[in-house]
């Protein structure tokens, strides 16, 4: 079933196209589509996963404008999906409009809080894991200098790019980190074009680590590190295997468990804010076959060691987004 159809079918005609029952969950992806080997497919993962474990079916879509979003809501909470997933922050003000003319509809948002009855907040502690990926950065650069290429330039990624450089900074008080957003508006999600400029242009100032929070844009940033000879890290979902043995680490973020543990909550979900963090294993580092030859025993040690003091709470990183300044850059 295409979007189009999805979206302007009636209703009914929604859950007979694909054979859903009216109460089967719905999963609405973000702009750069549940293919783009990070942020949404995660989410896709999640999903997956409890049809395997489940063997139910959902309903799902894939934004290609800001425009659809509050449709898309729209329909699927008409069409009885229940719950309805959505991927990204971009979705809090659609949701904020919709939630209250569906009080029997249970929401759950991922990146955004969205304070009404029916909604399930869910935000990522992205600062601890972006910590600890800086460390590694640092302890494997050989010039000193990193990189971190962001998607949009909103709080969120800066949120990512600030506790990156104190991590960075806690492994080698000297390390340099350069850091370019790749724009400002929901294109910035899917242009590996321009993430692959940013990339030569930050081995140029002699990166030779540089992190990826920028979505699909983000393949262009793994792809150009590999064909340039220098190492890259991957974010939210594990991108070591997209080129192995030349992808550092990749900063995991549990997008998968979030959408997985909505799906099987079902209608009873349990709605609030939650917050996925180190402690709860919502984000860290993957470790693999394809990586486990450029992290050494010392590098592994020291970051196991920041994220157990993380996670008991006696080592706090800033978090950008608590008052948009970064205590180190």
């Amino acid at each position: 079933m295409t979007y189009f159809q999805t979206l302007t079918g009636a209703a009914a005609g929604i859950a007979l196209s694909t054979g859903m029952a009216l109460a089967d969950p719905a999963l609405i992806f973000d702009l750069g589509g549940k293919f783009d080997k990070s942020f949404n497919e995660s989410a896709y993962n999640g999903a997956q996963r409890w049809v395997e474990e489940t063997g139910g079916s959902y309903n799902e879509v894939e934004m290609q404008s800001e425009a659809q979003r509050e449709q898309a809501l729209r329909r699927f909470a008409e069409a009885g999906n229940n719950p309805i997933v959505m991927t990204g922050f971009a979705f809090g003000d659609a949701l904020a409009e919709v939630a209250p003319d569906y009080p029997d509809t249970k929401f759950a948002i991922i990146d955004m809080v969205v304070d009404q009855p029916n909604v399930r907040s869910v935000v990522f502690n992205e600062h601890e894991g972006s910590y600890l990926v800086g460390m590694m950065a640092a302890m494997a650069s050989e010039t000193g200098t990193v990189g971190f290429i962001g998607g949009m330039d909103i709080p969120l990624i800066r949120k990512f790019a600030c506790g990156y450089v104190q991590g960075a900074k806690a492994a080698n008080p000297d390390a340099v980190v350069i850091q370019n957003m790749t724009g400002t508006t929901p294109a910035a999600w899917n242009d590996p074009v321009k993430g692959s400029e940013l990339t030569k242009a930050q081995i140029s100032q002699s990166a030779d680590v540089v992190y990826a929070a920028a979505g699909g844009t983000g393949v262009g940033v793994l792809q150009t590190a590999a064909d340039e000879g220098i190492l890259s890290i991957g974010v939210d979902s594990n991108q070591n295997y997209l080129h192995s043995g030349k992808v550092l680490t990749s900063m995991v973020k549990r997008v998968d468990n979030a959408v997985y543990e909505a799906m099987m909550a079902g209608e009873n979900l349990e709605t609030g804010f939650f917050v996925m963090g180190l402690a709860n294993g919502g984000v860290g580092y993957a470790m693999d076959e394809h990586n486990e030859s450029l992290v050494n025993a010392e590098m592994k040690a020291a970051v196991d060691a920041a994220a157990a003091a993380i996670g008991s709470g006696d080592l706090i990183v800033h978090d950008y987004m608590s008052d948009n300044t970064c205590p180190v850059e």
